[in-house]
């Protein structure tokens, strides 16, 4: 079979889009996450300014209509009851019937999730107002970005003082979901100590192995885990004032971080173009910079981990997430070197060229899971932000080399939601938006710039 050309990925991807706009908004997928997340959301707008910057102003704009008061982007937003003919809440788990988050103090009218998720937003409307063609457009992107900024300074706000629940000046995540990276290896260890109780299974049905194979996604034990955990914070109505004792999951993700220090800097840009003072979204992401270096780098790995905020311990695997702070511009050169001498290395297979993008975890670990989710399959997202830190320290042959093989593997394995590490074989959902929207941000892109 003959693999698309450009212009035939460029048309495939812009059609994944159109079929996954649904009611008010681009969902992830029709099949098997027919509502909005918010990460999800950042990186299809990214996309969406190359070829409807409307659709991508539109889809931040419904996402932050669900903003709680106190500044926090929920990661599922569903729709509002009796907008569709036949509500699907009963097909997904865990749907608003879980998450009560209707009559919580401060929450919209919109049921929502209580957690959040990397905060890519401020980045998307960067982006969306750079894509901007001509003057016109300009005036309108500007006008955009004066709507939105109080809410994403909002967001930020939420994240770098109320979720400082380790007191070291980066964000902490209270479940796994939180860092998108939902099953990752990253997380083992402080899950360890939260309970499985599979009982759980039996009284919450898990709606994703009706389309899904249960050998790719995460397990009955990480659900049982994941079930409890959002229980607990649902019980104390998402409260993050109390002690950490109350939190069974608790963990600073170098991904997680990374992504909030590049937003605010993204903010900067954003403060300076609608008149407002860059210099404390500078001071924020130069802070949240040197907390990570601090509490996050370990020399002797020469990457970036997780720490379980409980035992005060880095967890020691290598994941993908561990190189996500190369997408910041001051990031110290000691740390840049070591993280390309790691994306380099057998575990990762960065190269000027390469058959296939990196996997989410270490190829050579013994536990290495090729089809399972966050165990070892490509993801597209990170990548894209892998490229981003590759372009932006300099590394532009690397960079090319990594655009070619994320263009590559999607162009004969489809917009799937992830990849197989070894063949490049879609898995997962089908027509996935973030892969067919970051194609195109690719696709704008010529090697070498």
């Amino acid at each position: 079979m003959t693999a698309p050309t450009d212009e035939q990925l460029a048309r495939q991807s812009v059609i994944t889009l159109d079929q996954n706009w649904w009611h008010d908004h681009t969902v992830p997928s029709r099949v098997l996450y027919p509502y909005q997340w918010s990460w999800d959301a950042g990186f299809i707008a990214i996309g969406l300014a190359r070829v409807a910057p409307e659709r991508a102003w539109h889809d931040l704009r419904t996402l932050f209509s669900a903003q709680w008061a106190d500044g926090r982007v929920p990661h599922i937003v569903f729709d509002d009851p009796g907008q569709r003919g036949e509500p699907r809440h009963e097909s997904y788990f865990p749907g608003p019937g879980f998450w009560r988050s209707i009559g919580v103090p401060g929450t919209p009218a919109r049921p929502t999730s209580g957690l959040v998720q990397p905060p890519v937003h401020a980045l998307a409307a960067w982006e969306i107002y750079r894509q901007a063609p001509h003057a016109d457009a300009r005036a309108l992107a500007v006008d955009q970005l004066r709507q939105l900024y109080p809410r994403l300074v909002a967001e930020h706000r939420y994240l770098t003082v109320r979720r400082d629940l380790g007191g070291g000046g980066l964000a902490a995540l209270v479940h796994p979901w939180e860092s998108g990276q939902d099953n990752s290896p990253a997380w083992d260890q402080a899950l360890s100590a939260v309970p499985a109780d599979l009982a759980l299974l039996q009284r919450y049905r898990r709606r994703d192995l009706d389309r899904s194979h249960h050998s790719h996604r995460p397990t009955d034990v990480d659900y049982a885990r994941y079930i409890h955990i959002a229980q607990c914070y649902r019980s104390f109505d998402y409260a993050d004032d109390g002690g950490r004792e109350e939190f069974p999951f608790l963990v600073e993700c170098p991904a997680f971080n990374a992504i909030l220090a590049a937003s605010e800097l993204a903010l900067a840009e954003i403060a300076q173009v609608i008149g407002q003072e860059p210099a404390p979204h500078r001071v924020s992401a130069k802070q949240l910079t040197d907390a990570l270096v601090e509490r996050l780098y370990d020399p002797a790995t020469g990457m970036f981990h997780a720490r379980d905020l409980h035992t005060g311990r880095l967890s020691p695997v290598r994941y993908l997430g561990g190189l996500i702070p190369l997408i910041l511009p001051d990031l110290p050169t000691a740390q840049v070197k070591s993280l390309l001498t790691e994306a380099g290395s057998p575990s990762f297979g960065l190269a000027e060229r390469m058959r296939l993008p990196l996997p989410s975890y270490d190829l050579t670990a013994e536990d290495f899971d090729p089809v399972r989710y966050w165990r070892g399959p490509i993801w597209i997202n990170m990548n894209w932000l892998i490229w981003r830190g590759l372009r932006q320290h300099g590394q532009h042959g690397l960079a090319a080399g990594l655009r070619q093989a994320m263009l590559d593997v999607v162009r004969h394995g489809g917009c799937y939601e992830y990849f197989h590490p070894y063949t490049g074989e879609g898995i997962g959902a089908r027509e996935f938006s973030w892969t067919a929207a970051l194609v195109l941000d690719l696709m704008s892109h010529p090697p070498g710039r």
